[in-house]
């Protein structure tokens, strides 16, 4: 998933959001931060929401089970994967251990790799559950998941 395909999924699914909390589409909008015009057009397919937008609607409505069922649960951990796809950053927060969301795909020496079952997208899990790395690319969680099961060495 990237950017766009990001923002298109909150573009469909802003309006069961909005009534998901009922909320006016004003009220929505400030939300969000956009005009109720824009909001408008956005729920009828005229516009879209912007990379901004889309990640404040995202964050503000974080609990929304929408955007759960949509993302596959917590949304900023997807928002992260893709702000920093292609860049080499660290992301060493901790995580729920994927209870829900997440299916194990390997583990070695207190790491392991997960899968998103919703968005598809991985990441390497430390033995505490701190998330270590994020991607949606197979042979760089891969690699990345050699490199620190051999202890740094590629």
């Amino acid at each position: 998933m990237d950017r766009n395909e990001f923002i298109s999924v909150m573009n469909h699914k802003i309006k069961l959001i909005r009534t998901e909390f009922d909320l006016t589409q004003e009220k929505m909008a400030e939300a969000v931060g956009i005009s109720k015009k824009t909001l408008v057009e956005i729920e009828k397919g005229r516009n879209s929401l912007s990379w901004s937008a889309a990640v404040t609607a995202a964050v503000v409505f974080s609990d929304s089970s929408i955007l759960a069922d949509a993302f596959g649960g917590e949304t900023s951990d997807l928002i992260k994967v893709i702000t920093f796809s292609g860049l080499d950053a660290k992301l060493p927060d901790k995580t729920m251990g994927g209870r829900i969301w997440w299916q194990d795909i390997r583990e070695s020496k207190g790491y392991r790799i997960q899968q998103n079952i919703i968005s598809r997208h991985f990441r390497i899990l430390d033995a505490e559950d701190r998330r270590l790395f994020s991607t949606f690319d197979k042979k760089e969680i891969d690699d990345k998941f050699k490199e620190l099961t051999s202890g740094g060495k590629k």
